[in-house]
């Protein structure tokens, strides 16, 4: 049924009349204790406030946190956050609760909301998810800050910092004041990160590892392959200060190549427990298609840094239509944008050097250093053998036959090798007694692997 003019009219008013007579109940005397705890701090009306807020990262919550509590600490150390109640404020837009809690009394007072977040591989602390506080500018004027965690189910809303001042400068002022401690206080500065992409609602995020604890007795190389790697990739501050005095770029990008299951991995966890103090980030798969942009945006904003950009060859693509883009020429491109004085490592992994060594001909000066690791030589293979053997008692003096039938496998295939002998014998011996490895016992294992009827799974674990 449509109503006349006169109806709405009638009807708007009887709204109105209903809305006002609840809010009279809610709040006899027509105020809004939300509202008066802002206004009268700051010292003005809310619709004199200007709106200055700034907008971070999904994964820089404990970082904005960091950085509004050092920033309480240095001016209000004894302030106290409040939160807001009501209908969906765990994600309704601040100015627009506070209007209506000065409308309709629909918000009220009521307890933070926290959150808790990671910082470090083990450890974590409680954050502030929503909640307002009390402090003042730079300048000693009254400000009010409010902090925003991202909401689960809306990720593309980020962390939000707002900040509420009776003049747009002395907001701005505060706001980028506290960009400054964010950034001072960044919990990702100097660790081992690794991005990912969840599966709800394809959310960006970033996970501490711990770093890896290995020496170069633990890295089966051919001669000087190691030396020639670690020595472009790992460099102190003051040989970077000495390489700026000679007006050198700092920026450099490192390729290693060959074969699945030949060590590279393995080399650049070699690499990263090399690289203590500085910040090291690894993308894989979906992340590196992704999350890119923000992974080289994170590497430069905390050098000195290595990203490390795993398989490259599974994003590789042919050139399409004009004007595309593929992952590995926008990859290419993301490094050519950083400063060359910015000291940033890109260290790139690949199966298939063939995929890419187009791409990197084309866009010379990409990747500084290109080193290929190959299948252990007859001298590796037995250094292998040694390495994965040390928990167990080896008792094999003369290896040259198990490793002449060993050529032309991996790294990962002595591994397993190394494994199932050890594995094959647990049963054989007592629980509180050590495994002996002699000849026979690992011939045993390399005639299983070798067997026809497992040809696949040889092929699996880098067989030949």
């Amino acid at each position: 049924m449509e109503l006349d003019t006169q109806e709405a009219h009638r009807l708007a008013g009887a709204l109105i009349a209903l809305i006002d007579g609840a809010r009279h109940r809610v709040n006899p005397d027509g105020a809004s204790p939300v509202v008066e705890r802002i206004t009268e701090h700051v010292g003005c009306a809310l619709a004199d406030m200007p709106n200055v807020s700034t907008r971070f990262d999904v994964w820089d919550h404990v970082n904005v946190d960091r950085g509004v509590q050092s920033y309480l600490a240095q001016r209000s150390p004894r302030a106290e956050w409040f939160g807001i109640t009501g209908v969906h404020h765990t994600h309704a837009d601040l100015l627009d609760m506070l209007a209506q809690a000065a409308r309709s009394g629909a918000y009220q007072l009521g307890a933070v909301d926290y959150a808790t977040a990671a910082t470090g591989p083990d450890e974590a602390a409680e954050i502030v998810q929503f909640g307002l506080v009390r402090t003042t500018a730079p300048d000693g004027a009254p400000v009010v800050l409010a902090l925003r965690g991202p909401v689960d189910y809306m990720p593309d809303t980020g962390c939000v910092l707002r900040v509420l001042a009776a003049d747009r400068d002395t907001a701005a002022a505060v706001r980028a004041e506290i960009e400054r401690l964010v950034r001072a206080h960044d919990v990702y500065r100097g660790q081992l990160l690794s991005f990912d992409v969840s599966e709800h609602r394809g959310n960006g995020l970033v996970s501490f590892l711990p770093r890896p604890v290995l020496d170069a007795h633990d890295v089966v190389l051919p001669s000087g392959v190691l030396a020639a790697v670690e020595r472009h990739v790992v460099r102190s501050a003051e040989q970077s200060d000495r390489l700026r005095g000679h007006g050198q770029h700092l920026k450099r990008g490192v390729m290693l190549y060959g074969p699945p299951g030949t060590g590279k991995t393995h080399t650049v966890r070699y690499l990263m427990s090399r690289l203590a103090g500085r910040t090291v980030l690894v993308l894989s798969g979906r992340a590196l298609v992704r999350m890119l942009p923000q992974a080289v945006s994170m590497a430069r904003r905390l050098q000195p840094s290595v990203l490390v950009l795993e398989d490259v060859d599974l994003v590789a693509e042919e050139r399409g239509a004009p004007g595309s883009s593929p992952v590995l020429f926008e990859l290419l491109n993301r490094i050519d944008g950083v400063d060359a004085d910015a000291d940033v490592t890109f260290l790139l992994t690949t199966n298939r050097v063939d995929t890419v060594e187009r791409a990197l001909s084309e866009r010379p000066g990409r990747v500084d250093l290109a080193v290929e690791i190959p299948k252990p030589d007859a001298d590796g293979r037995e250094r292998l053998l040694r390495l994965y053997a040390e928990g167990a008692d080896l008792e094999l003096p003369d290896a040259s036959r198990i490793v002449a039938d060993t050529d032309g496998v991996t790294a990962s295939f002595m591994r397993e090798l190394v494994r199932r002998a050890v594995s094959e014998q647990l049963h054989r011996v007592a629980r509180d007694e050590r495994v002996r490895l002699t000849e026979p016992v690992l011939r045993e294992a390399l005639d299983e692997l070798l067997d026809q009827r497992n040809r696949l799974t040889r092929v699996i674990v880098g067989g030949r």
